[in-house]
């Protein structure tokens, strides 16, 4: 009978044990991409706020911040890192900030067609790093405070001597791939080593580090940056499947995403986007390869001298949408009709019609944003044999006025009638 009851005595006390040991292997797991700090979280948030440069950047190479996956990782190039934070509650007390970071690097494969950039993993690197520069930020900012209360308080000699405060380390950063690549690997190398050295007590030889860091910097200086690359200008930038102003985005760009130059004319750029998928993305949006203008030399005379030279404003009113066009059908729109100045002139193409309606959208929503109310929308209407009509909302020229929607952008929000005049026309 004692056997009967020692034994689940003896599995109950197992089971706690194997509850325990679980406990601490989650808390080793979390560890790397989350921390708690006893501060308030207004203190923990001024102290992100102050690292927030590093939280995003450059790497200089992925070994050692990235985990590996099938491809090697010297296959990759222009890595970049983006985190993010979070700070909740924590039950026991404290603040919980949840650091994560994602990893994106251009592939370079043998076959271009598996060519592109990739999402990686990481291996928990930057996001500790990221956490030690917030314990670092925090203890800095306490030491201000309390040198700042000291200030403020008339104190002897003898207790200001004995109260220096502290100069705080600055906050490290990763480095930057366009200075000296020697500069960098080694000043990285050199981080590497003292994060290890505190870290773990046992000693690193040197010779290893610099080793490594001469032979990426060999590999950086050895890969040639490709030369047929566009990079966006700005993020929200649409990717459409065809040259047209009415094709519906595949997706929008982020500011510095780079693409395959394909082909190009005065008004498009025709772009790999990843393996055999292309796209279009509006010339004025993206920067060029060198030797090539961003823009046409035409537009951009045109853009300067448009008002004067080549249309003027024949009649404006205020009346119901001439179209049917859901977002402004049945409502009350202020209608710009438009006249070229010379009639025998030839033919104005799109960029042209397009920057004059830009600077008319620009012109007028300072007066219609005050009658919201009574004007829904903005109607440039070009009364010629190769005119057309372009149909904007208030609140898609809001966005743009405010930043947020790119020209390209706000361009894919209008209307165009008829579609096929504003497709062609440029290309």
């Amino acid at each position: 009978m004692k056997t009967r009851v020692r034994r689940p005595v003896y599995v109950r006390r197992l089971c706690r044990c194997i509850v325990i040991l679980s406990t601490i292997v989650a808390w080793t797991q979390s560890d790397s991409v989350e921390r708690t700090f006893p501060q308030s979280k207004g203190a923990i948030e001024k102290a992100l706020k102050a690292i927030q440069p590093n939280m995003a950047g450059h790497l200089p190479v992925l070994e050692g911040f990235a985990v590996p996956g099938e491809r090697p990782l010297d296959h990759y190039q222009r890595a970049y890192y983006q985190a993010t934070a979070e700070v909740v509650p924590n039950p026991s007390g404290g603040f919980l900030v949840r650091i994560r970071a994602k990893v994106t690097a251009w592939y370079s494969d043998p076959s271009s067609s598996h060519s592109g950039y990739q999402l990686l993993n990481s291996n928990g690197r930057l996001e500790s790093d990221l956490l030690d520069q917030l314990a670092e930020q925090l203890a800095a900012n306490a030491s201000e405070k309390r040198a700042t209360s000291a200030s403020a308080v008339k104190a002897s000699p003898e207790a200001s001597k004995a109260e220096q405060p502290s100069v705080p380390e600055p906050a490290r950063k990763f480095p930057e791939t366009n200075g000296s690549l020697s500069s960098s690997l080694k000043d990285w190398a050199a981080s590497s080593a003292a994060t290890e050295k505190s870290t773990d007590s046992s000693p690193k030889p040197d010779r290893s580090l610099k080793a490594e860091a001469d032979n990426l910097e060999e590999i950086l200086k050895n890969t040639a940056h490709p030369k047929n690359l566009v990079a966006v200008k700005k993020s929200g930038t649409p990717v459409v499947s065809t040259p047209s102003l009415t094709a519906k985005p595949q997706f929008l760009a982020s500011l510095h995403d780079e693409f395959e130059l394909l082909d190009f004319n005065a008004d498009w750029v025709h772009v790999r986007i990843s393996g055999l998928s292309r796209g279009w993305i509006w010339r004025n949006s993206v920067e060029m390869p060198e030797g090539i203008p961003d823009t046409a030399a035409s537009t951009a005379v045109v853009a300067r001298n448009i008002a004067a030279d080549l249309f003027r404003v024949t009649r404006e009113e205020t009346a119901p949408f001439p179209g049917d066009w859901e977002p402004l059908r049945g409502k009350n729109v202020k209608i710009l009709s438009v006249q070229k100045v010379n009639e025998s002139a030839k033919d104005v193409g799109l960029a042209e019609r397009l920057e004059y309606t830009k600077f008319l959208l620009e012109k007028s929503y300072a007066d219609v944003a005050e009658k919201k109310q009574e004007i829904q929308g903005i109607v440039v209407i070009f009364d010629s044999a190769d005119g057309g009509m372009i149909a904007a909302t208030m609140p898609a020229l809001q966005q743009w006025r405010a930043g947020t929607l790119t020209d390209s952008a706000l361009w894919h929000k209008c209307f165009f009638d008829p579609p096929e005049t504003f497709d062609l026309a440029g290309s």
